[in-house]
């Protein structure tokens, strides 16, 4: 596995998600209560743009909600929470003010 540099944390407001790019693959990239999350950005539905939806917090879960059909995925582990599939999720470094994901 290779840690890739993708932004800055600044580059990344709270409860809101980022489109990055790293090794030629788009990955939406989350800041929850301070602590960023990454899963892929295709939802496996029809591949909309998952760095694109909104949060939806409740308890302790935050997932994000597909702008396309509003399935809706886990940030912290991919699961599908309406959806039979999930997408993959990636651990996130942050090194300094570097975010590194590892892919």
């Amino acid at each position: 596995m290779t840690l890739v540099k993708v932004c800055k944390t600044a580059d990344v407001e709270e409860g809101h998600g980022k489109v990055v790019q790293a090794e030629g693959m788009a990955i939406a990239l989350f800041r929850h209560k301070g602590r960023l999350f990454a899963i892929d950005n295709a939802c496996p539905h029809m591949g909309g743009p998952l760095g694109e939806g909104e949060l939806y917090e409740e308890d302790d879960s935050c997932d994000v909600i597909c702008p396309l059909h509003g399935y809706m995925f886990n940030i912290k582990t991919g699961d599908g929470v309406n959806f039979p599939t999930g997408v993959k999720p990636y651990k996130v470094v942050v090194e300094g003010d570097d975010v590194l994901i590892e892919v």
